[in-house]
């Protein structure tokens, strides 16, 4: 079944596009992309390829979330989701692919593998249960486990209008030095005051934005009006 599902995203290649993707996501020497394969071929098609092969195996799914080349992976965490979601019922379900996705950690290695996946699989699992487990991922030296770790908690602020946790990760990424770590916790933060309160999200911000690097402030800010981004980013050190 892997081979025709990897048959038919050939099918799907777009050089040109995939030409654009490679600088889009940083592939180049150095940058957090390095090496990527990109065959350029549009999310949609992607999440089709995907619900063809939905009942795609476990051991099927790890063979394709080790591919060296992007749409690979991504492919490989839709049918992923689609099997959380959709397929595991029970806890023991649920907990297979949660470790899962926990063991294979370092293939889910771009911004938009993370993003696609982190918050409807761990975040998911983690409701209504401990987790630490997240003060582990933003301790970690590997930057999608920490972006793993702020994204996950997006599931909380949607699902149970809960902040702490986002506030938890917020401040042990608060230095972080890389954009997209800062790009993601400003995010978060800017979701806490989108589907929760803009009141406690300042009173985060109140707290750190002296601290916060103008990336993760900047993304943070950018639902409230205008004075009050001023006030915030004209009295931030600029810490990049």
């Amino acid at each position: 079944m892997i081979e025709q599902l990897k048959k038919d995203l050939k099918k799907l290649a777009n050089p040109q596009r995939a030409k654009i993707s490679r600088g889009f996501f940083k592939t180049g020497i150095g940058q957090y992309g390095e090496g990527d394969i990109f065959l350029g071929i549009t999310v949609p098609n992607q999440r089709k390829v995907a619900k063809k092969y939905k009942d795609l195996s476990l051991i099927e799914t790890e063979k394709l979330l080790k591919s060296n080349i992007h749409e690979e992976r991504l492919v490989s965490l839709f049918i992923l989701v689609y099997k959380f979601s959709s397929y595991a019922k029970s806890h023991e379900d649920r907990k297979k692919i949660f470790n899962f996705y926990l063991k294979n950690a370092k293939f889910v290695n771009n911004w938009d593998l993370v993003d696609s996946s982190a918050d409807k699989i761990v975040g998911e699992y983690l409701l209504d249960r401990k987790k630490d487990i997240l003060i582990t991922l933003a301790k970690s030296q590997n930057l999608w486990e920490k972006r793993i770790a702020i994204i996950s908690t997006f599931q909380f602020i949607k699902k149970q209008k809960e902040y702490v946790w986002t506030f938890k990760i917020s401040e042990i990424l608060l230095s972080d030095k890389h954009d997209l770590i800062q790009k993601a916790v400003g995010w978060m933060l800017r979701e806490v005051g989108k589907n929760i309160s803009k009141d406690i999200e300042e009173e985060f911000l109140k707290k750190h934005y002296k601290d916060m690097p103008r990336t993760m402030l900047r993304y943070s800010l950018e639902h409230f009006n205008s004075d009050l981004r001023t006030f915030y980013l004209n009295r931030s050190p600029i810490v990049e």
